[in-house]
């Protein structure tokens, strides 16, 4: 209905709709807008207003023999997860896409149990499973326990962007003589590379905030980002910590900001005449 129809009942619905929103989002970003000024403080303690300005916790950061290196840890670990978490998400989903079979929804849902199941609940599960081949205590082990809880979101992306897949494509390229693991790179991928894409950030961004599992499953040489913020807040509180914050919150909206024109140029793609 156009706005200049609304009736007062439905504008008055409107503005409390919005007006809700807003103050759900005022809710969601006001401690980032605590933490980002915190970052650029010149004291040495969480006080408001701020004694002044200054890049120490930042020069702090980036010249530590702990923070740099475990945001090393972090992008190796990250990088390792989404690679797996992307591959297995994405042929699980064509499978699921293209099979129908016995027990298919019970094994969704245990595919996507990382999702609801408790954090720690996994964690200490992951933890003895792994101890006893001798994974409890480096990047693979790592890597394998953050794939687990990405390759949900990379599932459900790709899922949602084979739904408007034409399994037509695929049959013209079989009768053309091409294998099945030929059509999808060639064929498929392309078209559903948007949904791979989106999963993929989702699986990172899973991975690089992850810290429960990262207590269990890491020693002092792979010891992660949010994990020395973890312990940096029990062992001696630094403002180093918000600088390493807001370089968090800066890595999620380039994540977003990169998901969001992939999802434009889809757009595009999708509405461009042929020809």
């Amino acid at each position: 209905m156009s706005v200049a129809y609304e009736t007062a009942a439905q504008r008055i619905a409107r503005y409390a709709l919005w007006t809700f929103a807003g103050l759900v989002l005022v809710f969601l970003v006001a401690p980032i807008g605590v933490i980002v000024p915190l970052s650029f403080s010149a004291g040495s303690f969480l006080h408001f207003p701020l004694p002044g300005l200054s890049l120490r916790w930042y020069e702090d950061f980036f010249t530590s023999e702990l923070w740099l290196p475990a945001l090393k840890n972090s992008l190796i670990v990250g990088s390792g997860a989404t690679v797996i978490a992307t591959a297995l998400g994405t042929l699980a989903a064509f499978g699921f896409w293209r099979a129908r079979f016995p027990g298919r929804r019970l094994l969704f849902a245990v595919l996507l149990s990382p999702l609801v199941v408790p954090v720690v609940i996994v964690a200490v599960g992951v933890y003895f499973a792994f101890a006893k081949v001798g994974l409890a205590d480096g990047y693979l082990g790592l890597m394998l326990a953050h794939a687990a809880l990405g390759s949900p979101f990379v599932l459900v992306t790709v899922l949602s962007t084979l739904a408007g897949f034409d399994r037509n494509l695929l049959n013209a390229a079989a009768s053309l003589g091409a294998p099945p693991w030929l059509a999808f790179r060639k064929v498929a991928l392309p078209i559903i590379f948007p949904g791979v894409f989106s999963g993929a950030l989702f699986a990172f961004a899973t991975s690089f905030d992850e810290v429960v599992v990262a207590l269990l499953l890491t020693g002092p040489g792979q010891r992660t980002l949010p994990r020395q913020m973890f312990a940096g807040i029990n062992d001696n509180i630094s403002l180093t910590i918000t600088a390493a914050g807001t370089l968090l919150v800066l890595l999620a909206c380039l994540l977003l900001v990169a998901a969001e024109l992939l999802r434009r140029r889809s757009e595009r793609l999708r509405l461009r005449p042929p020809g």
